[in-house]
């Protein structure tokens, strides 16, 4: 049987990744006041391994996916280029074939989402995107989460996104879709959404606003979004600053939105540029929830890739 990998969020589709949400809330529930470390009473992954590749630093990603693996009874191990063969050149291919005799599942974290494409193509066991420049789907898994915890019901829900149009609004366009809700995306002119994410959610059921006027896709939200401004390794920093700080999710922004609102941010943040203090630290951030929930979101993903959701 093929390997069922997750590099987007269609490749599960709604009916799985509802599936998900719902296990991630039971597990959580079911580990109140738990040891961070103690395996899960069902052990459901004892004796897999997870091998993670990281081309990208990583805090949240690395820690999740290692401890969601060990609360599920498995163990993982972690390769980065500066310490393994794919630094020296080894191919993609090379080293999906070689860990697919040695792990369980491979994580990728890495800048060019063809390696992982080209990674899932060669490998025998499931691969997951751990972040890549087109997507990045298990911080929405998490995100998802977040919102639902916090009784937002997901059809219909009005969505603002501020900021750089990137990868993880990207994943954000593509659940839009999945669940039937809508998304105004605030961005400066020439930092837009991939074209190809928009008409994937409108083409789905989601209405897509797209809005230079920050305050335009604030206005009646029930969640704000942003992330950080210039990702790793990104070039022409001074520029791109210029023209985003026009989207800073500040206190007069947020008050656009619904008065029950609530803002999110993927982490890391930089306050005062993408958000004030005195947002990122309100009663309406749920910025913390949102992080921890990244390791019950990754432990959902990783039982639907070994079939057992």
């Amino acid at each position: 049987m093929a390997a069922k990998h997750f590099l987007d969020l269609s490749d599960a589709g709604g009916d799985a990744i509802a599936a998900m949400l719902a296990d991630a809330q039971d597990r959580k529930a079911a580990r109140l006041g738990w040891p961070k470390g103690k395996a899960d009473a069902d052990a459901p992954l004892a004796g897999h391994v997870l091998g993670m590749i990281f081309e990208k630093n990583s805090t949240r990603t690395r820690v999740s996916f290692d401890i969601g693996m060990r609360q599920l009874g498995g163990t993982s191990l972690i390769l980065d280029s500066g310490t393994s063969q794919l630094g020296r050149g080894e191919s993609i291919a090379d080293t999906a074939r070689v860990l697919s005799r040695m792990v369980d599942a491979i994580m990728i974290r890495t800048d060019d989402h063809a390696k992982a494409e080209e990674l899932a193509h060669h490998a025998h066991v499931p691969v997951i995107n751990g972040l890549t420049d087109r997507s990045h789907p298990c911080q929405i898994v998490a995100d998802l989460l977040t919102m639902v915890e916090h009784g937002k019901a997901l059809p219909g829900l009005e969505v603002a996104w501020l900021g750089d149009g990137n990868n993880v609004l990207h994943s954000i366009l593509e659940a839009a879709g999945i669940f039937k809700f809508n998304v105004r995306v605030g961005t400066p002119q020439g930092y837009e959404p991939d074209p190809e994410f928009v008409a994937m959610a409108r083409a789905n059921g989601a209405q897509v606003t797209l809005t230079q006027d920050a305050a335009e896709a604030a206005a009646g939200a029930d969640i704000v979004v942003t992330d950080t401004w210039v990702s790793m390794g990104q070039e022409h920093v001074h520029n791109k600053l210029a023209a985003m700080a026009p989207f800073r999710v500040d206190a007069k922004l947020m008050a656009r939105a619904k008065p029950d609102a609530r803002f999110l941010h993927c982490l890391p943040a930089h306050i005062g540029d993408e958000v004030s203090a005195e947002v990122f630290e309100s009663d309406q951030s749920i910025v913390f929830d949102e992080a921890e929930n990244r390791i019950h979101a990754q432990k959902s993903i990783l039982l639907w890739c070994f079939g057992k959701l």
